[in-house]
């Protein structure tokens, strides 16, 4: 069976920051071709990715990601009928959400216990993160409004439970449906993610380095006082060139979203959106770790972008030998630039997919020329059109 699979890779130079540290506040790392990387985890920039959708996308074809849900419903409630009391609209937000996901939502006790006499109760929370698109949040309200009377009741009803399920794994938002979904307590309503993301990773060896900083004291009475510093800390830091990695599903995505937003629209329109949006968060976004500290505000030097019909491949083994900067060698930049330009033809040769993929780079500077033998050159735009194109254009031919 064709499929049609969009494979991203990046190179992208970040000179010294902490993009995404550990539990001790050091920049993360692994251990590859026997050598110490930097290392970005996945996690990091998915939401960094996700984060972007905001500027992308409509907010109705987005989803929330929170354990406040009843409260988060409970604002849709009221605003359907403005007569429903805050507490009682937690309620029937609670009460819906339990039904729907089989998740326990209840005051958490740390804030519950504290509560004083004056002061108002705390909102019902869930024990994980859940995470529903704004049409499910709004058809779960509507639903709840339903119920009112006798919330408890109503959900005796095998059809209304069963009605709540249906609306919490229909409607999925673009995020949903890319990054997928687990409720431990619901399985049946789980969504399997059509985007894998890896853990971006040096192209070459680092040592994490360590600043010393000190802060002055701006108000000093007397010309006596205390001549040290107000405050020292230290912050770990590396630099690095990274390979970053995604693959999208796009057959996946499209049976995650089902139905477009519109009726009026066609239905593998939805899908282009969402592709388009994921492929420039990808390229674009940047985990917020340390920026205020850093300003690391660069974006990639390179971009490969490959659709195929068959499997997703990833070409971190370009790098499995790390780089090695010589004195004239023009930087880690370049050096990737060439493995990866040379490593991605003879992979595919070997295993005879050389045919199967249609090629768009993006490159920036002398540093990756090399690299434009792989596919068609483009800016930005253009490759996120081209991409979204085609990848309508698949979907169409599937029908």
């Amino acid at each position: 069976m064709t499929r049609t699979i969009i494979d991203l890779h990046v190179l992208q130079s970040v000179p010294p920051s902490n993009l995404n540290r550990d539990d001790t506040g050091t920049p993360k790392t692994a251990v590859y071709g026997g050598v110490r990387r930097a290392r970005v985890s996945s996690q990091a920039w998915k939401r960094a990715t996700r984060k972007s959708f905001h500027d992308l996308l409509d907010p109705s074809e987005l989803g929330v990601r929170t354990k406040r849900v009843a409260e988060l419903l409970a604002d849709r409630i009221h605003d359907l009928d403005a007569s429903i009391e805050q507490g009682d609209a937690w309620n029937l937000a609670a009460e819906t959400v339990q039904n729907a996901t089989g998740s326990k939502i209840e005051v958490p006790k740390r804030r519950g216990s504290t509560v004083g006499e004056d002061e108002p109760a705390a909102a019902p929370e869930s024990k994980y993160l859940m995470f529903l698109s704004a049409r499910q949040l709004d058809g779960l309200a509507e639903l709840a409004v339903e119920g009112r009377d006798d919330i408890k009741t109503f959900f005796k009803d095998k059809d209304n439970k069963a009605r709540a399920k249906q609306i919490a794994n229909a409607c999925h938002s673009v995020d949903i449906a890319l990054f997928g979904r687990m409720v431990a307590d619901g399985a049946d309503i789980n969504v399997d993610a059509a985007t894998q993301v890896a853990h971006a990773l040096s192209v070459h060896q680092v040592e994490n380095e360590s600043d010393y900083y000190t802060a002055i004291d701006d108000h000093k009475e007397r010309e006596d006082d205390d001549l040290g510093a107000g405050m020292i800390g230290t912050v770990d830091f590396n630099s690095a060139t990274l390979y970053r990695y995604a693959a999208l599903d796009v057959d996946q995505l499209r049976g995650n979203l089902g139905k477009g937003l519109r009726d009026d629209e066609p239905v593998t329109e939805p899908v282009r959106r969402a592709v388009e949006a994921f492929v420039q968060g990808f390229i674009t976004s940047m985990p917020t770790g340390k920026v205020n500290t850093f300003g690391n505000h660069t974006l990639p030097d390179a971009v490969v972008v490959k659709i195929r019909s068959s499997r997703p491949i990833s070409f971190v083994g370009a790098f499995e030998e790390p780089c090695r900067k010589g004195q004239d060698s023009g930087g880690y930049v370049q050096e990737a630039a060439a493995r990866l330009a040379r490593y991605a033809p003879e992979i595919e040769t070997a295993y005879g997919v050389a045919e199967d993929a249609q090629t768009w780079v993006l490159s920036v500077g002398k540093s990756t020329e090399r690299l434009s033998k792989l596919g068609t050159q483009v800016s930005l735009p253009e490759l996120v059109n081209a991409v979204g194109e085609e990848v309508a254009s698949r979907q169409d031919a599937q029908q």
